[in-house]
């Protein structure tokens, strides 16, 4: 795959512009805590987590549920522009002092309107540019870029830059991700070719041909809200149980992430399994991973199980998109697949809702055992609803 420039210089922008954005994981908090104002802090980091996803989640189910279509390209610039230009601003205020919360919050709902649009994007032109045979290996290779990117290069880089510069730093670097994505937009992806500005059929009317893909949406939204109650837990799990501080919850999250591109890499060597009860059997791997989490006292030992829980959960998304997208026209992928990529990323705000309560209630140990059985408890409506029978018209990609 990556001897095409085509899809190695639309993947090298991916990849860099997510290390952008694996850096605001670091920096965006801090930038919070230090704005002025009466605030609750915790509801400040929280309205700034949320602010990204409302007009992004509303352009995206526009798109996925609506027959107007705007090509792949035409979004994923709007996305770079629009984002480089945010965080550049950001970056100009912070640095000054001028920055504040209303104006952080104003920037981040605006900046990221084409968030989701654009993400679904990038993974259609980069899919269409390997065509069918190559499209399992580049949803593979996505899937390793977002990995490596959020949960090893992005926070690594961003804590050094915090550290030794400021979070306005990372502001700046951010917006140059966002410019380094938008030429490779530019110089690897094509003018397309002219498409009528409407379609016969919304996102969910062409997932309502194909029963299972519709069905496997719903799973995978409740596997990924379920997940979520588990990075609540994790913090107070840390210093609770493990008595191991910030030091140790670093120590936790890179194991995951070390698991978890580990799992990316190792994708393309499943394509040849059968999809569907792939899929089921990764959803139940993950849900013991949290039980044995609660049940250990050990760092090293609650290091390895994380580590196991990010191999086996890495391959579920690249795995589903490969599926869901293997029986659609090229003219059906924009609109399925940004309605997919928009209900399962609004399940993590969700979730996190969800996990503050339960948590409180449950204690740490408690919430991530809940979220162990709960997961079990999707296994067997997972496993009905992906592995029915499928009808004659349903593609597989077994």
């Amino acid at each position: 795959m990556l001897r095409d420039r085509r899809i190695a210089g639309l993947l090298l922008g991916d990849l860099l512009a997510g290390v952008g954005t694996g850096m605001l994981l670091v920096a965006m908090p801090v930038q919070t805590l230090s704005l002025p104002g009466g605030v609750p802090k915790a509801i400040a980091i929280g309205l700034v987590e949320a602010a990204p996803f409302v007009l992004s989640t509303a352009l995206a189910l526009a798109i996925g549920l609506g027959r107007v279509r705007v090509p792949p390209r035409t979004l994923l610039v709007a996305d770079c522009v629009l984002r480089a230009l945010t965080f550049t601003a950001l970056g100009v205020l912070a640095a000054t002092g001028s920055l504040t919360l209303p104006v952080l919050l104003a920037g981040l709902f605006f900046g990221a309107t084409f968030r989701l649009a654009g993400a679904s994007s990038r993974r259609v032109l980069a899919t269409a540019a390997a065509g069918e045979a190559g499209r399992f290996s580049v949803n593979g290779l996505l899937g390793l870029n977002t990995t490596f990117a959020l949960y090893i290069a992005g926070p690594v880089l961003g804590g050094i830059v915090v550290a030794t510069a400021g979070a306005s730093l990372a502001l700046f670097l951010d917006a140059c991700g966002a410019l380094v994505l938008l030429a490779a937009t530019l110089a690897f992806v094509p003018q397309p070719a002219e498409a009528p500005a409407r379609s016969g059929s919304s996102g969910w009317r062409i997932l309502r041909r194909r029963p299972v893909a519709a069905r496997l949406l719903v799973v995978e939204f409740f596997f990924n809200f379920l997940y979520m109650p588990v990075e609540v837990a994790l913090p107070l799990y840390v210093s609770g149980t493990l008595h191991a501080g910030a030091t140790g919850l670093g120590w936790l999250w890179g194991a995951l992430g070390v698991g978890a591109f580990l799992g990316a890499a190792l994708v393309g060597r499943l394509r040849n399994l059968p999809q569907r009860p792939l899929l089921v059997a990764i959803i139940g791997l993950w849900a013991l991973c949290p039980i044995a989490l609660a049940l250990t006292g050990d760092l090293t030992v609650a290091l390895v199980v994380f580590g196991l829980g990010g191999l086996v959960y890495a391959p579920f998304t690249p795995v589903a998109y490969s599926f869901l997208q293997a029986g659609l026209a090229p003219a059906e992928q924009q609109p399925v697949v940004t309605l997919w990529t928009t209900g399962a990323t609004v399940a993590a705000p969700l979730g996190l809702a969800l996990g503050g309560p339960l948590i409180e209630l449950a204690g740490s140990s408690g919430g991530l055992v809940l979220s162990g059985v709960l997961t079990l408890l999707l296994l067997p409506i997972a496993a009905r609803a992906v592995l029915g029978r499928t009808p004659e018209r349903e593609p597989t990609c077994a």
